[in-house]
């Protein structure tokens, strides 16, 4: 069974900045799921599934490495692999209020 939760995970990924926007993935509504697979040596993998602001952003690979790098002292994680997708496509609509608001987006 996990010593972390999707939740503590969620937290974790509000540090990943997009360096463009000033906002966190999670506000950014780049994340679209976070799944955690027990393994039988005890330890968590976590599945992430996002997606970026446009296809080909160059700032993918620094976005998911940063990911990593947000999650790599849980405890007892095992692996971390990062599903990136592109379905559905992202929009400005899913950001959060907050993220909206500190965009001046109504």
């Amino acid at each position: 069974m996990a010593r972390f939760t999707e939740e503590d995970v969620r937290e974790r990924l509000k540090q990943v900045i997009d360096p463009e926007l000033g906002i966190d993935v999670v506000n950014l509504g780049l994340i679209y799921g976070i799944d955690l697979v027990d393994r039988e040596d005890g330890k968590t993998d976590v599945v992430v599934t996002m997606t970026l602001t446009t296809f080909g952003c160059p700032l993918g690979p620094i976005l998911t490495e940063e990911v990593n790098y947000a999650l790599r002292d849980l405890p007892d994680l095992g692996s971390v692999d990062i599903n990136l997708v592109w379905s559905p496509p992202w929009t400005p609509d899913m950001m959060s209020e907050e993220a909206k608001d500190a965009l001046g987006i109504w």
